[in-house]
């Protein structure tokens, strides 16, 4: 009789100075600036609940983990459930595996960068995850200018070939964005990689490690999938347009826990009404209120 796939906890990491954006990062964790009309951190939070996660920890800096924690509780409003660890400098992605060892324990593990932004259908990540087994997953997207991120090359078959961090000759124009997939383990994994010459347990060095023993796939996003890096002002403001352009153009709320709750099924529309009720009077919420009238 086949068992049933232990379900992915999620690692989100909401850590780092947030230099690049400078100064909307002076007294505030750049995952919690706002992306037009709701917090950074709320898209890549909703991508993982809609890829089914349901048990979070958010690793922040000692100083804004407590923002993070006034801004999520304990998740059971959205029928989730947070813990909460610091990262106390910025050792590199992939220290976020390490700290979260414990939480994670058996389980296989979803880990998202907070200033991720993912939208589009997720038919592509729910497939990577039926496929994950015990292999590490990695995502690719079609950039312009692949140089700004770490890149990809793979075969015909959709084989990994390489992975290099920010060349400046790419092998390829496919970048891989803030959402990686392992399995059990990974932690132990992620102790083996020496730190890098800028002291940080880079991210792209673990994906190595699988890729050496042919551990490490490779999902395409699509053309339909849409994905910014909201860690410059640039960036930012492409993203909070893109959002404010298809919230008032389709009449939909991107990025929002209190609808991907209700839609996942983690919370009754009794939960959502609730929720929306005890918001103050704003634009965010007067797009719920026009989902709830919408909702049966």
């Amino acid at each position: 009789m086949a068992t049933e796939a232990v379900p992915h906890r999620g690692i989100l990491l909401a850590g780092g100075k947030g230099t690049r954006l400078y100064p909307l990062t002076i007294t505030t964790s750049k995952q919690l600036v706002g992306v037009f009309d709701k917090p950074m951190v709320y898209y890549p939070l909703t991508t993982m609940m809609l890829a089914g996660v349901r048990e979070i920890m958010v690793i922040s800096t000692p100083a804004h983990l407590p923002q993070f924690r006034a801004l999520f509780g304990d998740g059971s409003r959205w029928g989730l459930r947070f813990e909460y660890a610091e990262q106390g400098a910025p050792r590199g992605i992939a220290e976020a595996l390490i700290i979260a060892e414990a939480f994670s324990g058996d389980s296989p593990v979803m880990l998202m960068l907070g200033d991720n932004l993912i939208y589009g259908r997720f038919a592509f990540l729910r497939r990577a995850i039926a496929a994950a087994g015990n292999h590490a997953t990695i995502f690719a997207h079609h950039v312009d200018d692949p140089t700004r991120y770490g890149v990809v090359e793979f075969d015909e078959a959709g084989t990994v070939l390489t992975l290099e961090e920010k060349p400046t000759q790419p092998r390829s124009k496919w970048a891989v964005p803030g959402l990686y997939l392992y399995p059990p383990g990974v932690a132990a994994e992620a102790r083996q990689v020496d730190p890098s010459a800028r002291g940080e347990i880079e991210i792209t060095d673990l994906n190595r490690r699988y890729l050496d023993r042919g551990q490490l796939r490779v999902q395409l996003m699509g053309r339909g999938i849409a994905w910014f890096d909201a860690g410059t002002a640039q960036e930012l403001l492409e993203a909070a347009s893109f959002v404010e352009t298809i919230q008032r153009r389709q009449g939909l709320v991107i990025g929002s826990p209190e609808e991907v709750a209700y839609r996942m099924g983690y919370t009754r529309r009794s939960q959502l009404v609730d929720s929306v009720a005890a918001l103050p009077p704003s634009l965010y919420r007067e797009q719920l209120d026009r989902l709830i009238e919408e909702v049966p």
